[in-house]
């Protein structure tokens, strides 16, 4: 026998969470029973928040993005562990 329950939520993130279950072909009740019949399986619960972007980091990602441009401070492609072994060391 099913059981209702009633969770509160704002209607952005409602509406989100909806988007995303329509876009994998599930509704919202089926995409939360999965997640809570996955938390009971493996007795974990798991939970993700976005990383906020800082400052700094916005600059970091900046200089290494103009480093890529430019093929600076990269490494080259391997075809065995020990050259890039070598390559490492050196």
């Amino acid at each position: 026998m099913n059981k209702v329950i009633s969770v509160k939520v704002d209607a952005e993130t409602k509406a989100a969470a909806q988007e995303i279950a329509k876009s994998v072909g599930l509704n919202l009740s089926a995409l939360v029973n999965s997640y809570l019949k996955q938390v009971v399986a493996t007795r974990r619960i798991e939970l993700y928040a976005p990383e906020t972007m800082t400052p700094k980091l916005e600059s970091l990602i900046a200089i290494i993005e103009a480093d890529i441009e430019k093929g600076k401070n990269l490494s080259p492609v391997f075809t065995s562990a020990d050259t890039a072994m070598k390559w490492l060391k050196k």
